[in-house]
């Protein structure tokens, strides 16, 4: 279980108004995870205590997709959905679902959305 290891932090800066999508790897010992069956989550929220979201990510919506073998996790936000996240500063975690049900929050941070200028 990986459960026990501790999350990393990784700010995120996100252009409003753009596509947003990044690319992790979830390795141990410099290994790539097989991420084969397991499941992700991301949400973004004002706060820790926000009731409401402002992106939630899951990889039956699209908002996510793991690369199996390879370790991978990218992250994806249409430009339409990043247009309607005001300007700020949010907070964000990334949790990954194994095949037997554990859950691990693999990495959180800041959210930071950046103004656009182009309309």
């Amino acid at each position: 279980n990986e459960g026990l290891v501790k999350p990393g932090i990784a700010p995120i800066t996100c252009p409003q108004g753009s596509t947003f999508r990044r690319t992790l790897v979830y390795k141990i010992a410099r290994r790539p995870v097989d991420l084969t069956e397991w499941d992700a989550r991301m949400q973004v929220r004002e706060t820790h205590s926000a009731t409401s979201t402002l992106a939630n990510l899951t990889v039956g919506n699209g908002g996510l997709t793991l690369g199996g073998s390879a370790g991978t996790i990218t992250i994806y936000i249409s430009h339409e959905d990043t247009s309607n996240i005001r300007a700020g500063n949010y907070v964000y975690d990334l949790e990954l679902v194994e095949p037997n049900g554990d859950v691990m929050r693999l990495v959180e941070g800041k959210f930071t959305v950046t103004p656009e200028t182009t309309r």
